[in-house]
């Protein structure tokens, strides 16, 4: 069986290239060449931008043909027309990389099931909720059949561990030097993240599955934990003592420091509890890897390329503590009986 993968180097489509030649499939990898390739030559790569439309269709307007395409880097409308107008007829099967993004913040119920109502809140998310849209329609049409996967969190080797300000690698120096950490809100939220091989997995469950024709799926963390356990997770797969979590108020934060804490205003406020249970029937998706061991597989690539920032080079977070710690003694000043007092 003949698999592209439009993108291929990304820390997802990395490992679901090694997964599809390990089985013995012929996969061709598709993109602009400028990013590490660390399939180390597994699968044949051909150099073009699929940003340039015109191009991309005239590339694979005649010859070669394929029985998959997955496409792991369509993130607007255009990329999903793109792909749309240059594969119709000439594949059997269109895999989309979307995102539980398209979801959406707050749910009405937990978990998430694929068919809930999409309400995201992103510019990220409403595009690939768009390019879904899209895709199915295509797949309705005939063009060719049609599979939605939805990853959350994902990390793994070549990857970083994300954190409340995104995925700076100063966090983990942090952790190991002792140094507190900011956390949006109490900590108490639920989330759950999921290694790169076992999302990969299930992708590689829907090449050619004819379950998967027309569905979306989620493929996302089964080990659901509050941010304040995430944290602990990470301290323990370092071999450190949980440093001192700082809580402060996710709404205050993104007043303070939009920028750096937009995943966190955007996400990672809101529970992201997911049901799987569709993607472990059709596809054999199974989380096998648990946090801790996949936080130590991603830190030990870290080390190894040099990856970890030194955090005594960057104030920003100790500024931020030291600010909301005085907050804090100047609001304790105020009591008691604060709230009797005329205003």
């Amino acid at each position: 069986m003949k698999v592209l993968i439009i993108g291929g180097t990304g820390l997802i489509s990395t490992s679901i290239t090694r997964q599809l030649v390990g089985k013995g499939y012929d996969v061709t990898l598709v993109n602009r060449g400028r990013s590490e390739d660390r399939n180390f030559g597994v699968a044949r790569v051909i150099s073009a931008d699929r940003k340039d439309y015109a191009a991309f269709k005239t590339r694979f307007s005649s010859g070669e043909q394929y029985d998959t395409v997955i496409d792991m880097v369509a993130f607007v409308p255009d990329d999903a027309q793109s792909v749309i107008e240059t594969f119709r007829g000439r594949t059997k099967q269109v895999i989309f990389c979307s995102t539980v993004c398209a979801c959406g913040g707050p749910a009405g119920k937990y978990p998430i099931h694929e068919l809930d109502k999409l309400a995201p809140i992103s510019g990220y998310g409403r595009n690939k909720a768009k390019c879904e849209e899209m895709l199915l329609a295509a797949g309705a049409a005939g063009d060719f059949s049609v599979t939605v996967m939805r990853p959350s969190q994902t990390y793994g080797e070549g990857g970083v561990i994300v954190h409340s300000m995104g995925g700076s690698t100063t966090y983990i120096d942090r952790i190991r030097k002792g140094k507190p950490i900011v956390v949006h809100g109490d900590g108490s939220c639920l989330w759950a993240a999921c290694h790169i091989d076992d999302v990969a997995g299930g992708f590689v469950g829907a090449v050619g599955n004819p379950l998967a024709a027309g569905k979306i799926y989620n493929v996302t963390g089964e080990e659901w934990m509050t941010w304040n356990m995430y944290h602990a997770g990470v301290a323990a797969a370092l071999g450190c003592t949980l440093p001192e979590l700082v809580h402060i108020p996710t709404d205050l934060l993104a007043v303070l420091a939009e920028d750096k804490f937009r995943i966190s205003t955007e996400i990672f406020q809101w529970p992201s509890i997911f049901d799987n249970s569709a993607a472990i029937a059709d596809l054999g998706f199974a989380y096998t890897i648990p946090w801790v061991e996949g936080v130590k597989r991603t830190v030990a690539w870290l080390d190894a390329n040099g990856r970890i920032e030194n955090s005594d080079n960057d104030s920003f977070e100790d500024n931020l503590i030291a600010a909301w710690r005085q907050a804090g003694e100047q609001l304790m000043k105020l009591a008691p009986g604060w709230a009797t007092k005329p205003a």
